[in-house]
């Protein structure tokens, strides 16, 4: 069985999408619909923009959005996923591909969840950090005893728990870990605490958009960041994506349901290649691949 899987933020490189637009119909008519949703010229910043413009936000999440579903559905009737799954971000691309969303809809719901998170960024000085080389119990019972707000916020691969939380806590759970054992804890060049309760101004503004926007049955089941199980109902869907702001991304997990439920197959679709290395780190077994 055939997994697709969409990355997030932080896959993003300066001409990304450009080959796939001059490549496929689909891929440019999706380009140019982009830019008239958003009222701005994304396509440009993304294929000769600054290095900076592309990291902001606003700019960021649309941008991967857009890379990602032009590269499952420039594959017309060669897209036949049997699951879908994205990481953070990811997660709208997933459904729009598989039909839950339209592509309009999906944009503008990425655009307000960018534009939201920004704004919760900006109420409380905040950052991310990876953890590498240490087990994610060790990491959640460091998390637990540090004072101020600290949380285990995406689960990518074994030996690999990225935390999230207020700027102080941040250094010194990562103070913690590293006495603790952890052979790195890397504070990342992120604008917040993404996936932690900080989030919670932009999950409250996200979700009045996503009960007012129309979901339909996907066309193969949606493996979600919030619990890591597959889901086709939209009301469980809308339920979900309203609770991942503030919820950890549940990756690793998801690769283990996906593969214990058939997937031998997995490829990603979008800018880079870092989703392709975490599930070989989750699993060495299954076949990888990309495209985008």
């Amino acid at each position: 069985m055939k997994a697709y899987i969409f990355p997030g933020q932080g896959a993003q490189f300066v001409g990304m999408g450009k080959t796939l637009y001059e490549s496929s119909h689909i891929a440019n008519k999706l380009f140019h619909q982009a830019n008239e949703i958003l009222g701005f010229n994304l396509v440009g910043i993304m294929f000769e923009g600054e290095a900076d413009d592309l990291r902001q936000t606003k700019v960021t999440q649309p941008s991967v959005f857009l890379h990602s579903v032009a590269s499952a559905l420039a594959l017309g009737d060669e897209f036949r996923p049997d699951m879908v799954a994205g990481h953070s971000l990811g997660e709208f691309s997933a459904l729009v591909a598989s039909g839950a969303l339209s592509f309009e809809d999906g944009l503008k719901l990425v655009s307000k969840r960018a534009t939201a998170m920004q704004h919760a960024c900006e109420m409380k000085p905040s950052t991310m950090a990876a953890i590498i080389a240490l087990s994610d119990n060790v990491v959640e019972k460091v998390c637990m005893n540090v004072d101020g707000i600290v949380v285990p916020a995406n689960y990518n691969c074994p030996g690999q728990l990225v935390i999230s939380g207020e700027i102080e806590a941040i250094d010194e759970a990562c103070a913690r870990l590293k006495e603790a054992g952890a052979r790195r804890a890397l504070k990342l060049s992120v604008g917040g605490a993404f996936h932690s309760p900080l989030m919670e101004p932009a999950r409250a503004n996200l979700a009045k958009a996503i009960e007012e926007t129309t979901f339909l049955t996907p066309r193969c089941p949606v493996y979600q960041n919030y619990d890591a199980k597959p889901h086709m109902e939209p009301s469980e869907i809308k339920a979900n994506l309203i609770s991942q702001l503030t919820a950890p991304v549940l990756w690793s997990q998801i690769v283990n349901t996906m593969i214990s439920s058939g997937a031998t197959e997995f490829v990603e679709c979008g800018p880079g290649q870092v989703l392709t290395g975490l599930v070989k780190k989750i699993d060495a077994s299954v076949s990888v691949s990309n495209i985008g």
